[in-house]
C-alpha cells in the first residue's frame, strides 16, 4: 500500500476545501447558510475519503503522518451532510485515539458536531453560532466549570479563552451574521432533517 500518495490525496482534498472556503468568504458568500457549492465539495471529499477508509481503515499518524491524518479529519468534520459516514469516522477516530495513533482534540471537535448537529449539548464547547443577538458564542452545552475541566484534560484553553479567540477570527475574516437569524435556523432545521441528522 502506497500510503505516501493516499497522504498527498488526502491533503489534496484539504486544499480544496480551504480554497473554496476563503473564496466564498471573500465574497461575503458563507453568512447566509450552507453554500451549495460548498456542500457538493465537502460531499465529494467525503467520498473519495471513505474510499480511501474502506482500503486503509482510518487514515491515522501511523500510516499517512500528522498532516494527512489532521486533514482527513477536517475532511470528516465538514462532511455534516452525511450523518452515517461522520458517524462511522467518529467510532474509528475513538479507536484511533484509544490506540494513541490519532489527535484526541480531533475527537473532541468531531464528538461536539455531531452532538450540535443532532440538537443535543456539546461536551467540549468547540463548536460555535450565530446567536439570537448576531453574536458568535459557543452552542448550547451543560455546564461551564465542567466544560473547561473537559477542555483542560485534552489540553485546551478555556471556553472564554476560546470565545475571544473565535469571535477574533470572525472578524478578521469579516464575517457578518445572517440578515435574518430567525429565518437561517428554521433553514438549518429544515436541512439537518432533509439529512437525517434530526427527526
Amino acid at each position: 500500500m502506497n500510503y505516501k500518495s493516499i497522504a498527498k490525496k488526502i491533503i489534496d482534498l484539504r486544499n480544496k476545501d480551504l480554497t473554496l472556503r476563503n473564496d466564498l468568504i471573500q465574497k461575503g458568500l458563507m453568512d447566509e447558510g450552507y453554500h451549495e457549492e460548498m456542500e457538493e465539495m465537502h460531499n465529494l471529499n467525503a467520498e473519495e475519503l471513505k474510499d480511501i477508509i474502506d482500503q486503509i481503515g482510518y487514515p491515522d499518524i501511523n500510516k499517512v503522518g500528522k498532516e494527512a491524518s489532521e486533514a482527513a479529519w477536517l475532511v470528516i468534520q465538514h462532511a455534516i451532510g452525511l450523518p452515517d459516514f461522520m458517524k462511522m469516522c467518529q467510532e474509528l477516530l475513538k479507536k484511533a485515539v484509544a490506540e494513541k495513533k490519532a489527535d484526541p482534540l480531533h475527537l473532541a471537535y468531531l464528538s461536539d458536531r455531531i452532538a450540535v448537529l443532532e440538537g443535543k449539548n456539546q461536551i467540549f464547547g468547540t463548536q460555535f453560532d450565530w446567536d439570537d443577538t448576531g453574536t458568535m458564542n459557543p452552542n448550547a452545552f451543560d455546564d461551564l466549570k465542567k466544560v473547561n475541566q473537559r477542555r483542560n484534560s485534552i489540553g485546551l484553553n478555556t471556553l472564554q479563552e476560546q470565545t475571544d479567540v473565535i469571535r477574533h477570527r470572525v472578524q478578521t475574516e469579516n464575517q457578518t451574521p445572517p440578515r435574518d437569524l430567525l429565518k437561517r435556523k428554521q433553514q438549518m432545521d429544515e436541512w439537518r432533517k432533509k439529512v437525517g441528522w434530526m427527526e
